[in-house]
This record gives C-alpha cells, sequence and structure tokens, in this order.
C-alpha cells in the first residue's frame, strides 16, 4: 500500500458565500499528498470574528466556545476516519477521508460487492434498454472467476491488466449465455466496455489502486449498416397489404425513413411535438430519448400523409400518442415480413429506417453532412459520418459532372489551338 506522507486538516473561512446576516460558512480542507477535499462544518460566523492563523472563532466573542468545540470534535472525527480507512486497508486519499466522515463510502473490497454496488447505484440512471445488457456482462464474468479461480468472488486486488486479458480471452472462447446469441468480436467489446465502466467506479472509490484498463483498447469490427435504396424504399411504401398490423408496421417505418426517428421516438411522438417551424411548416420538436439532444426535424410530405392517415385515433395506454407503434420484437418481426414481400435481400430492422434516412433521404440528395447531422440529433459530426454512404448512383452522377467540366476544358483548349494556329 502507498505510504501517505503528508496530511494535514484546515479550518478556513469562505468569505465568498457571505449570507445576508454577514457571516460566512467556515469549510475544513483535508490535504493527503498535496491532494485536496474540502466541506462544510455547517458553521457560520463574521469575518471579523475569525482568526486564520489559528483556525478558529476569536474565544472572546460570544457563542465562540461552542464553535470552536465543535471544529475540535472535527478534526477528531477526521483523524479517526483516516486511521479507520487505513486499518481496513484501503487506499488513503483526501476524498476517501471525506467520504468516510460523510458516511458516503461503502467499502468494496470484492468483485461481487462491486457488481451489487453498481445495480444499486448506477443501473438506475441508465435506460432500461442499456441496464438489461449489463446482466449478461455481470453473468459471464461470474463464470469466468469460477473458471479461473475456482471460486464464486475474488479481490479487487486481484483485477488488474493480466485479468482484463483472461477475462476477453474467456468470452473468445467460451458457450455464450444463448446459443441463439453467440458472442462476435463486437458483443466481447461490449462486454469489456461495460466491465471497463464498473472498474472505473472502484478507481474512483480508490477501491482499486490502478486502473485495469489504463493499457486496454476496445477493437470494434466495422460494418454496412443496412439502409433501403429509393427503389426499395418505394416498394415497400407501395406494398399492398390487407393485414393491420402489417400495414401500420409498414406506416411507421415508412414515417422514421422520411424523419430520421429511432423506434422509442416514432412510439413516443406526441400532437404537441408537431409545432409551427420557421418556415410556416409543419416541424417536429422533440428530445432523443438517447441522448436527450434536441432535434428540430421538417415534416416531408410523405411524413405528413401518415400522421394524417392516423389522425383521428390516438394510442398508447393514455392515449396521447400520435402512431400505433407495436413493440419492437413484434416490429421487427413484421418487417421482416414485409421486406420479404417485397423481394428485398436484406436483413432490415426498425433502426434502418433512420440509416435510410441519413443516406438515401437526405445525403443522396445532395443535403450536407452538417444538416443531416442536426436532424439525426448527433453531438459529433464523426458520429454522423458513419451513417454517410457514397452509392453507385451518388457516384456515377458526380463523376458525370466530372467528365463533363473536363471535356468542357478540352474543347476549350482544342478551340484555343485552332484559333492560333
Amino acid at each position: 500500500m502507498k505510504t501517505t506522507h503528508t496530511f494535514s486538516i484546515h479550518f478556513w473561512l469562505k468569505r465568498k458565500a457571505e449570507r445576508k446576516d454577514g457571516t460566512c460558512p467556515i469549510y475544513v480542507r483535508i490535504t493527503v499528498n498535496g491532494q485536496r477535499a474540502e466541506l462544510s462544518i455547517q458553521e457560520y460566523v463574521r469575518p471579523d470574528y475569525w482568526c486564520p492563523d489559528a483556525g478558529r472563532v476569536n474565544p472572546r466573542i460570544s457563542g465562540a466556545q461552542r464553535i470552536n468545540d465543535n471544529l475540535s470534535k472535527v478534526h477528531s472525527e477526521l483523524i479517526e476516519c483516516k486511521k479507520g480507512l487505513r486499518q481496513e486497508g484501503v487506499f488513503i486519499t483526501a476524498q476517501s477521508i471525506k467520504a468516510r466522515y460523510l458516511g458516503n463510502d461503502k467499502s468494496l473490497s470484492t468483485l461481487v460487492e462491486l457488481i451489487n454496488y453498481h445495480k444499486e447505484r448506477e443501473l438506475k440512471k441508465l435506460e432500461k434498454g442499456t441496464a438489461k445488457n449489463y446482466s449478461a456482462t455481470e453473468k459471464y464474468l461470474l463464470r469466468f472467476i469460477k473458471m479461473k479461480y475456482k471460486t464464486l468472488d475474488i479481490n479487487l486486488g486481484q483485477i488488474n491488466y493480466a485479468f482484463v486479458l483472461s477475462f476477453e480471452n474467456y468470452l473468445r472462447t467460451c458457450k455464450p449465455l444463448m446459443k441463439s446469441q453467440p458472442l462476435g468480436n463486437n458483443g466481447i467489446m461490449k462486454h469489456m466496455e461495460r466491465f471497463k465502466k464498473m472498474t472505473t467506479i472502484a478507481c474512483k472509490l480508490d477501491c482499486i489502486k490502478q486502473n485495469p484498463f489504463a493499457f486496454f483498447s476496445a477493437k470494434f469490427t466495422s460494418f454496412d449498416r443496412q439502409y433501403l435504396t429509393i427503389e426499395e424504399l418505394k416498394k415497400v411504401e407501395e406494398l399492398e397489404l390487407n393485414d393491420i398490423g402489417l400495414h401500420r408496421v409498414r406506416d411507421c417505418f415508412v414515417f422514421a425513413c422520411y424523419t430520421g426517428l429511432s423506434y422509442v421516438d416514432v412510439k413516443t411522438l406526441r400532437p404537441e411535438q408537431i409545432v409551427i417551424g420557421i418556415d410556416g411548416g409543419e416541424w417536429i420538436f422533440t428530445k432523443r430519448a438517447k441522448s436527450k439532444t434536441a432535434v428540430k426535424i421538417p415534416l416531408l410530405t410523405t411524413a405528413k400523409e401518415i400522421l394524417s392517415n392516423y389522425s383521428e385515433t390516438k394510442y398508447g395506454g393514455e392515449k396521447d400518442l400520435l402512431l400505433p407503434v407495436y413493440s419492437n420484437q413484434k416490429c421487427n418481426a413484421y418487417l421482416k415480413k414485409i421486406i420479404t414481400k417485397c423481394e428485398i435481400d436484406k436483413k432490415i430492422s426498425f433502426h434502418a429506417a433512420r440509416h435510410t434516412f441519413a443516406t438515401t433521404v437526405t445525403l443522396a440528395n445532395g443535403v450536407p453532412l452538417e444538416t443531416v447531422s442536426k436532424l439525426l440529433g448527433h453531438r459529433r459530426l464523426s458520429t454522423t459520418q458513419i451513417y454517410a454512404r457514397v452509392m453507385e448512383k451518388k457516384i456515377s452522377e458526380d463523376i458525370g459532372e466530372l467528365r463533363s467540366k473536363l471535356k468542357s476544358v478540352k474543347d476549350k483548349c482544342n478551340i484555343s489551338t485552332t484559333q492560333t494556329a
């Protein structure tokens, strides 16, 4: 364990936080090896009553004895917190002493404790779709330590870079939790990313001395995201469907193709999110469920027609939704049937509508990448570039324009040469 070379406790007056009655809060500063942590003592005093060198209230002032006794008590308790952490073998920092004093720290010493801490404190901050994926990662971790260490739990001190590499190798060779969902490279990398998030928490709580992922780099395999060409999209739009379920799924999918909204954003679309935009036309003003990013999307004709077809009825449990969107699983099952009927040889899910909007509806029609990025609600342009495909038709058009320009230049040169001769 790293030895604590310097440790100090200093009380000071936060003059910038002066209250209306002229008093200022007293703070305590904990310093360990040059690193600081500060917290309020919940005591207040006038600046002219404070003795900065002594770190106490002038004893001649009425009420000073009570405040000074409390400061001495805090001083003693902080020292006891440091001693307790040392006895427990916890890595001592200013923040860990502060957390122990406030009662916010939770001593994590094993992997199972870390997993449970993550479940209790962190999963509730995530979307349900994201949180549920951690369950599989946890199962793989517990299966791994049982196989490698012949035990049900291990000390966090055993989690180092070698452990990380061993876990990655295990994921590449072990049997999947479900036979129908084999582990590919990208799936393995997602498990490693989730495990990394858990160990990062342990590092921040000073339960692990060094970050075991410091030298690990997740390497994802790039793949082409499926989308529909304009011809394929028209096939889907014009397909005759008698089944009401297939008809609804087709309409919701096409609506997403012309708006770029994700499944959950289409499913939760409400009347108040359709507003009049800067051009006097109808726009969608909403926030992406995934990133909470605000997006403003002008409604194209096809999207407006679909909304109009469902305008007389409201959907959802509270009858406040614009479109009859089924569960994601059911939508994808129905969509598979629709794509088969259209004789399109592609694996298309509902999310492919977002790719179709980015590629076929916007970029292929000359909409600038920066504009598409705004319409999709991306925070970084690099994210949008993943969607950007230059299709054969667009390449042909661009090269055709280039040929015309080059031919024009050549013709001018030939005319000039003839005139000179």
